[in-house]
């Protein structure tokens, strides 16, 4: 059976290394993009099963891009989960509102992290996290 591929969109060289060990050590295929557009290419060339989105990026936010992903029919049906250290009120409704389909916040739990990214793939997320 061949690996379900993540997209994760982050600029931060830290945050990448750990969400891939943490993806890759639970049998996922991993790409990585740390701006909008490696994302854009990345995201058509791989098709993957899920996008992890950071919000804060070097030149166009992730709550942006994700509208343009959602926005074009080949790529909206592609879960897409804000991951993002914006835990403030009203944070998890913008994510929402631009069409993310779950918000998991920062830092992370290792632990629970796997579990929240097998329901996203399954479509049984619950939109929250943290």
């Amino acid at each position: 059976m061949a690996k379900e591929s993540i997209l994760i969109v982050d600029d931060n060289e830290m945050n990448l290394k750990l969400l891939r060990w943490l993806l890759e050590k639970n049998g996922y295929e991993v790409h990585t993009a740390g701006d909008a557009k490696t994302a854009r290419a990345s995201v058509r060339a791989v098709r993957p099963r899920l996008v992890l989105m950071d919000i804060q990026l070097p030149d166009i936010d992730g709550l942006q891009l994700t509208r343009e992903f959602k926005a074009d029919p080949d790529l909206r049906d592609i879960p897409v989960v804000a991951v993002t250290s914006y835990a403030m009120k009203g944070d998890r409704q913008k994510s929402v509102d631009a069409g993310c389909d779950g918000y998991i916040t920062k830092p992370i739990d290792t632990r629970q992290f796997p579990l929240e990214i097998e329901k996203y793939l399954r479509g049984t997320g619950t939109g929250s996290s943290g």
